[in-house]
């Protein structure tokens, strides 16, 4: 069976219980597909990028097979975002407000107008971009100023608490990419850049733990600085060992603390 998500951000727990931590997040517009249910829970997969987890009963909506057909594939195809850290959006119906979290598609979008199964909405054209953008260094801080300092979250990808692998799906989706969801998935996309000296605004670096595991991916601004969540949103300084934090400098370390080690350079 399959369901839509009718609010802003549902969160995907990895068990059947409110207290379970939450893996991702399903925006709006967004459809799943029931793997299986309990009493106020389903199980679900993000027809996305594939991630399973537990949501609340009531936070989504099943849809006959009719309605799927007609609505998934012009969803999927939709190049229209919401490009702003948070939108709202008005239902032509009864004229309730929705608050929208950057990235989310507007199917069937024109001139501030689009519709989800049938119903219409009003968005402010400013908070959208209608074509996916093209990557370069202007395009990457146009869409990425404002999120400077959201809070990191485990598992989020909204404008009030994001992941470091949330940030570098939702900010690729603008510019027409489908990055699956975690940074050990991502490393596994698009094509691998040998260093540092070759990077272009938009490519993600990735990082090991000392195991070897891929934890943490940031999305590179040029050569030399890189805009990543941990903490919160920020900017900070990368060479070829690594991210270096200046929050962190001391007297022993004046230049900044070597805080995330540099396994690879990958291009989308």
């Amino acid at each position: 069976m399959k369901a839509i998500v009718l609010h802003s951000i549902v969160p995907v727990r990895a068990k059947a219980s409110e207290e379970s931590e939450q893996l991702t997040q399903l925006m709006f517009g967004e459809t799943c597909t029931i793997l299986e249910e309990k009493p106020r829970w389903k199980r679900v997969k993000s027809d996305l990028d594939g991630q399973t987890g537990w949501v609340d009963f009531k936070m989504i909506t099943a849809m006959s097979p009719a309605e799927y057909r007609n609505y998934a594939p012009r969803w999927q195809k939709t190049t229209a975002r919401v490009c702003f850290p948070v939108a709202f959006a008005v239902s032509g119906n009864n004229g309730q407000t929705i608050p929208l979290s950057m990235g989310t598609r507007l199917p069937d979008y024109r001139d501030g107008q689009f519709s989800v199964l049938g119903v219409p909405f009003r968005i402010q054209p400013d908070m959208v971009t209608p074509e996916a953008l093209e990557m370069n260094a202007e395009n990457l801080m146009r869409v990425t100023r404002f999120m400077l300092n959201v809070p990191y979250l485990w598992g989020g990808k909204n404008a009030l608490g994001m992941d470091c692998s949330g940030f570098t799906q939702i900010v690729h989706s603008l510019f027409g990419h489908n990055l699956l969801r975690n940074a050990r998935e991502q490393i596994t996309q698009g094509r691998k850049i040998s260093s540092l000296r070759s990077v272009k605004p938009g490519d993600l670096a990735f990082f090991d733990h000392e195991d070897g595991r891929i934890t943490h991916v940031g999305l590179l601004l040029d050569s030399q600085r890189i805009m990543h969540c941990s903490g919160r949103i920020k900017i900070e300084r990368i060479d070829q060992s690594g991210i270096w934090s200046v929050e962190l400098a001391d007297t022993s370390q004046p230049d900044g603390v070597l805080t995330h080690h540099l396994v690879d350079i990958r291009r989308y």
